[in-house]
């Protein structure tokens, strides 16, 4: 495993270190910007002027105190546009947030990813979107996004010029809110009783062009005697960032060290001889994001090698019409697989405009009100309303395998004996061109309510919603049975080709030749085989709550408070792909079925907060809180959560905190009626490859049960069928969490300043963790069994072979299996005193997670990933905010720590050939505003000297040019920003 490091050896602790002590000479230190800042207890406060009793998020008690059993983070409106961020995604998938913990951002666009391409999610502590639980004024935010896998909230339907503040429970909350509670809640609060109309506009410019953003904004309300009404509607624009829009995207290599270790990063690499620099876009392993094109593949053949390459026969070739012995017009490549691969072309200059961060543009619209009933309670009619459309767009790259039969005219009189394979005379690996992926989401949420008193302690809520996300997905694709019918010709008798079957407008496929194998295509024919697919996905949630909250009785120090009530929900999917996805006709691509079904779940809930002792000796405040849930789901029946915590203040200046419960995530709709995907995985994974070097082992004996030969070897990949879990019985995945943590605010001198502390130690398990086992574990699995098929278990997802090719087909459904753990510390420090004219406040966050584990099967051991690549240890932020009169100015830093894997993979870092880490990666933010009469300008930088994500080698993990794909890292750079803004 990782050897861990003390915090003292980290680099940024003594930046935070050097903070303090500059605070202590002249200091400064408090709230943070972006960072988030104040706590759920003082933001409760500042806002406690005109309501006798505020709700926090992680509790549905209102109260009239401002301490918390679990830890809140509250991120406030001002401080976001001080800070940068162009939307509330921004600030909530950063690092003062998620901990350095990778999300789904606009990064991910050209990988397949729950939600579609374009959505943005946020998951606490490293446990993903779907256990993470967000809200909007404290009701559920319902999933959006396209295609089959919607289940989790796409942050981008968000009115993110209606954002008051956003508040942060990391601490498992389903006795609380229900499903999902997981990881903690993220509660988003709009303003509240607008009075009049402001507009702003904001926009971002990149130093080296490319994803730049444009903001525009209005916000508008009223409020009168007896009611309230305010909106806003946003335009949002952000261009695409291309590869080739940054030099250290550009060109993709190995960035490999020579053996032994020897040399510089990138030593190793192939030199490509033609250019006589390392191969850009070379085809070595995971993370080289190259292709084979401008080649040909046949059987093999006697041939001339091409520059750097060996041999005298080849199976793959590049034209060369200066070769006129061996096949003439051709030099030798490749031979199989691994031959000479390096000297194929790879790269060509059009995969440099793939996305690395989406195109998209959004409108969102949102309004809310309010009307005094004069009845029921001095009840108050509320709604609100939320409609956003987005349409994001990806640009990708495409190769194009055409398959010409044995014996097809289109082949030349040189080729014409060549026989590839399975019917094929000739493959052509033609580097076609960019396609495009686009997506149209319409969200509508709908909420309306009656709230009031039961009593003149007792208040009652009652609300029904209704959320509705309806997403069309295009993506540009080759027809299979348009490229079968096409390459089916004829001469037409004028020294061309027409189609045997011409229905459908069917196009000759052009004849082989070294301009088509260059990608040189008849347009004609590109538009007849080459087409734009759509597909739907629908996806509702309706939601009916009613809950009430007060005194139950009066202790010696202070009331019994309570909370109670019951909530059903409904939820449908239902994705519908092109039907060319469902016939299996999209080529080289997998097929999807319809993902179709519901659930519903009713719920009843209670929350009892008892304060046991206040303001006496060795006790300022000691309160106890409970809660707990009753769940039925009609998919999987019924469970119980609960929640136990407690607040101690010996003295004014210390208070402790701890909490204990259970939570649970139901499984997302998409993980119980996924509609059957296929893909295929290496024929290298068949477990009966050469089983006679294991003689008298259970495999061997299964194997040969199957009438395979002891040198058996595949031919066939293995077929996957991916699917939901219902019909296997797939149940809720379970929690355990516990929180413990200390809050210092010591009484000093008024010249010293104020200085708050708090350290909060988390602890968060996950069983029975909806996950699907993967074709290669369950072919293991299955294959190893003593009872093979006899025995069940894994080898009921294992079809018998192929008769004919002994060809294997496994189904992987969701399934209950996995295991995860994380435990860690979180540490905030906050100073602040007055300074010259104005007052200097600091903020100091560091997360330091202490394990994050995962194991697939209950005999598996745990595997800690705590420190890997992708997954830092340590974060941390540091914000200084100055404010004087009408001015504000910032300063922010975050840091990610260093990260390795070479543990992992049982490699030496000394010797290897592979650089599997990184340093630690700090960013630096400067930002000013200026405050007038209804009037702001906000302008700075992020990213101020703009750092470049670091470098790894390919072979392992997914890469943007050679920098790990993980959102910890700024893909942009410095980015320049703007905000304006005037009221009326």
């Amino acid at each position: 495993m990782i050897n861990r490091k003390s915090l003292s050896k980290h680099p940024l602790s003594f930046a935070l270190a050097s903070a303090v002590l500059l605070a202590a000479a002249a200091p400064a230190v408090a709230q943070s910007a972006a960072s988030s800042t104040q706590t759920a207890e003082e933001t409760a406060k500042t806002r406690a002027t005109n309501l006798d009793t505020v709700t926090v998020t992680g509790s549905r008690i209102g109260r009239d105190v401002f301490n918390s059993v679990s830890p809140v983070q509250v991120i406030t409106r001002e401080e976001t546009t001080l800070a940068g961020f162009q939307s509330t995604a921004g600030i909530l998938q950063s690092t003062a947030v998620t901990a350095g913990s990778a999300q789904i951002n606009n990064a991910y666009g050209g990988y397949v990813t729950n939600g579609g391409p374009g959505a943005n999610t946020v998951g606490l502590r490293g446990l993903g979107p779907t256990r993470t639980l967000i809200l909007m004024n404290g009701r559920r935010v319902a999933p959006a996004g396209s295609r089959g896998s919607v289940g989790a909230a796409d942050l981008n339907v968000l009115p993110n010029a209606m954002v008051d503040r956003v508040e942060v429970l990391k601490d498992g909350a389903s006795s609380i809110y229900g499903s999902d509670a997981v990881a903690g809640v993220i509660n988003i609060i709009t303003r509240n009783k607008v009075d009049g109309v402001t507009v702003e506009a904001r926009h971002t410019a990149t130093d080296g062009g490319g994803g730049e953003e444009r903001r525009y904004s209005v916000v508008f309300g009223s409020t009168g005697e007896r009611g309230h009404i305010s909106g806003s509607y946003e335009y949002y624009n952000r261009d695409e960032l291309t590869l080739g829009d940054r030099s250290w995207s550009s060109c993709n290599t190995d960035y490999r060290r020579r053996a032994g270790g020897q040399g510089a990063w990138g030593d190793g690499d192939y030199i490509d001889p033609l250019t006589g620099k390392p191969k850009c876009y070379p085809i070595t392993g995971t993370g080289s994001n190259g292709v084979t094109i401008n080649t040909i593949g046949t059987n093999t053949l006697a041939g001339v090698p091409a520059q750097g390459a060996s041999g005298t026969s080849f199976d793959r070739w590049r034209p060369n019409s200066s070769v006129t012995s061996g096949l003439v017009g051709f030099e030798g490549v490749g031979r199989g697989s691994a031959l000479n691969n390096n000297i194929r072309d790879t790269f060509d200059p059009r995969t440099l405009n793939r996305s690395m961060i989406s195109g998209a543009k959004t409108h969102t619209l949102f309004l809310q009100g309010g009307l005094d009933v004069n009845a029921l309670g001095n009840a108050e009619a509320y709604f609100e309303l939320l409609g956003s459309r987005r349409e994001s767009e990806q640009t990708g790259y495409r190769q194009l395998s055409l398959d010409y039969l044995r014996g097809s005219p289109l082949i030349p009189s040189n080729l014409q004996a060549s026989n590839f394979g399975g019917g094929v005379g000739v493959r052509a690996f033609i580097g076609y061109g960019n396609d495009k992926s686009s997506q149209t989401v319409d969200f509508f949420k709908a909420t309306a309510g009656l709230r009031g008193e039961l009593s003149s302690t007792w208040n009652y809520d009652f609300y029904l919603a209704h959320a509705r996300s309806d997403a069309d997905y295009t993506q540009q694709s080759f027809l299979t049975d348009r490229l079968r019918q096409s390459l089916n010709v004829v001469s037409n008798g004028a020294g061309g080709f027409r189609c045997v079957d011409a229905s459908n407008g069917c196009v000759a496929a052009p004849a082989l030749t070294s301009a088509v194998i260059a990608g040189n295509l008849p347009q004609a024919w590109k538009d007849y085989v080459f087409v734009p697919v759509t597909g739907n996905t629908l996806y509702t949630e309706t939601t009916a709550n009613f809950s009430v909250d007060g005194p139950l009785f009066t202790l010696p120090h202070g009331d019994v408070r309570a909370a109670f009530g019951a909530e059903w929900r409904r939820a449908k999917i239902d994705d519908t792909p092109s039907i060319h996805s469902i016939n299996n006709n999209l080529y080289n691509l997998t097929s999807s079925t319809p993902t179709r079904g519901t659930d519903s779940v009713r719920e009843v809930f209670g929350e009892i907060e008892v304060p046991v002792l206040s303001g006496v000796t060795a006790a300022e405040e000691l309160t106890f809180n409970a809660s707990a849930r009753w769940t039925d789901y009609r998919s999987y029946g019924s469970d119980e959560t609960y929640k136990l915590g407690g607040l101690w203040t010996p003295v004014k200046w210390l208070s402790v905190r701890a909490s204990y419960g259970t939570s649970y995530r139901a499984p997302a709709l998409f993980e119980q009626f996924l509609g059957a995907t296929s893909g295929f995985l290496s024929n290298q994974i068949d477990p009966c490859n050469n089983w006679g070097a294991d003689p008298g082992t259970p495999l061997a004996a299964n194997c040969a049960s199957e009438g395979l030969s002891p040198d058996h070897y595949a031919t066939q990949s293995v077929a996957v069928i991916n699917g939901g879990g219902a019909a296997a019985g797939l149940k809720a995945e379970t929690s355990k969490n516990f929180t413990a943590g200390i809050v210092l605010q010591p009484e000093l001198p008024g010249w010293f300043g104020d200085i708050s502390f708090a350290a909060d130690y988390f602890n968060i398990e996950v069983e029975n963790g909806v996950s699907r086992a993967g074709g290669a574990n369950i072919l293991d699995l299955c294959y190893n069994n003593p009872n093979f098929r006899a025995g069940g278990g894994f080898c009921r997802l294992v079809d018998p072979r192929n008769p004919v090719n002994k060809a294997l087909t496994v189904y992987d459904s969701y399934v209950n299996l996995a295991v995860d753990k994380v435990r860690g510390y979180d540490f905030t420090l906050r100073y602040t005193r007055d300074v010259g004219p104005g007052t200097l406040r600091a903020n100091v966050q560091v997360t330091h997670f202490t394990e994050q584990s995962n194991k697939l099967f209950a005999d598996d051991a745990l595997q800690d990933y705590n420190g890997m690549l992708n997954t830092p240890a340590y974060t941390g932020t540091l914000d200084l905010v100055y404010s004087w009169n009408k001015w504000r100015a910032r300063y922010g830093l975050e840091w990610v720590d260093s990260m390795d894997s070479y543990d992992y993979y049982n490699l030496d870092p000394a010797t290897s050939v592979y650089k599997f880490a990184v340093p630690s990666y700090f960013t630096h933010s400067l930002s000013a505003e200026y405050t007038g009469d209804k009037w702001s300008v906000t302008a700075g930088v992020r990213n101020l000297r703009n750092e470049e994500p670091p470098m790894i080698s390919s072979g392992a993990y997914n890469r943007v040019g050679n920098a790990p794909l993980y959102s910890g890292y700024d893909y942009v750079g410095r980015t320049y920003f703007v905000n304006v803004s005037k009221s009326f």
